[in-house]
């Protein structure tokens, strides 16, 4: 008996391991942390709404790396992906968020926009402001395992609810398949509204799926207050203006998800949130705050010396095109934002970029006068 049982144990892993992918090409979390063992144990588990690890990690198998940042390389079909594939998440999440350990730490939230200090940059150099998250509905499968009927169903909470904002958020939704081309293309030129998913990180994920199926943008009258629904996550809540007055853009952003929170409630559902991991959402790189607090900033002179790289990692900053996390930027104009989600709350965050921004703002001052900067030490957290 003993040697059937260890035979079985032994055709089990050699079966697992004729389906293990083959990941020696592949930069990202998912490939550095896939054993062939951890394969084994959780390939033939799966979902209460039968979500499987293949599944997950199929975009980090069909995209071995990417141009200008390690991807994460797996996303969750749902809230009980987080713990059903949590030997290889947890890994993943700890190498994506600075060693944030899932295990053993808690993730702190915090909306109040009051004890942000600061926040006003100096509009020589600062274009526009933003500060976007994600929301996700309990209940109810994330984009890239989501039924018809359940993404209709997300469609169909967030709009109902987001007819009872008032006053400065009151707004319209914009359904995808009832725009012309014409206004479609007007908000993405605009920087309002995603464009159609061409990139095979969310292609190969499946979040594409009957597309423009219930797909739409909400916004307020000034389009200073945005809502996606159905992308890559159930939302994403944007709040953004020209100029440099982030503290303005957070409050609005606190008050409006505070109150859209509120609304949801109101209905009967509620957000996908644990205090191990914050608020869940698609791509574990987005958990905890899902907060991305970001300029358009012009640094002619800083963006051209060779310590710019290393000052944004010291400052917990990153760079991007200004048309996103896929292009590059134009002339000496970057997007600059947080590159921590998970393990400090929303005030934390926006805090770090006003601080680091104004001190990007202080170097390309310098530049400008013949003087030397330096490159600060590393953030401490």
């Amino acid at each position: 008996k003993i040697y059937i049982f260890f035979k079985l144990i032994y055709f089990y892993f050699l079966l697992s391991f004729a389906e293990y992918p083959d990941l020696r090409k592949h930069n990202n979390c998912m490939a550095s942390h896939l054993t062939p063992a951890i394969y084994a144990k959780l390939v033939d588990k799966a979902t209460p709404n039968g979500y499987t690890l293949d599944q997950a990690i199929q975009t980090g198998v069909d995209n071995p790396g990417h141009p200008f940042i390690k991807t994460v390389g797996m996303v969750a079909g749902d809230e009980e992906s987080y713990e059903v594939f949590a030997d290889l998440l947890d890994p993943v999440i700890k190498e994506r968020h600075n060693g944030y350990d899932p295990q053993t730490m808690t993730h702190p939230t915090d909306l109040d926009s009051s004890k942000l200090k600061s926040g006003k940059f100096d509009e020589r150099y600062v274009l526009s402001s933003r500060v976007r998250t994600g929301r996700s509905i309990r209940g109810l499968s994330l984009p890239p395992a989501c039924t018809r009927a359940e993404r209709r169903e997300v469609e169909k909470v967030v709009v109902d609810a987001l007819a009872g904002l008032k006053g400065d958020l009151a707004g319209t939704y914009y359904s995808l398949t009832h725009m012309t081309d014409q206004e479609q293309q007007q908000l993405i030129d605009d920087h309002f509204l995603f464009d159609k998913p061409v990139s095979p990180l969310l292609t190969c994920s499946g979040m594409a799926r009957d597309w423009p199926d219930a797909r739409g943008i909400w916004h307020n009258n000034t389009k200073t207050f945005l809502i996606w629904i159905n992308e890559e996550d159930h939302t994403r809540v944007i709040s953004m203006e020209k100029g440099g007055n982030m503290k303005r853009v957070f409050d609005r952003f606190c008050t409006g998800l505070k109150e859209v929170e509120r609304l949801i409630q109101e209905k009967g559902w509620e957000f996908m949130w644990n205090e191990r991991l914050g608020y869940i959402l698609t791509c574990p790189s987005n958990l905890g705050t899902g907060l991305r607090a970001g300029v358009h900033v012009n640094l002619p002179k800083l963006s051209k010396d060779p310590r710019f790289t290393k000052i944004l990692d010291n400052l917990r900053l990153q760079k991007r095109g200004t048309g996103g996390v896929d292009t590059a930027a134009v002339g000496s104009t970057f997007d600059i934002s947080n590159l921590d989600r998970l393990g400090q709350s929303e005030v934390q965050l926006v805090q770090t970029v006003v601080d680091g921004v104004n001190y990007l703002i202080e170097c390309e001052k310098k530049l400008e006068k013949g003087q030397d900067i330096k490159i600060p030490p590393p953030i401490r957290k």
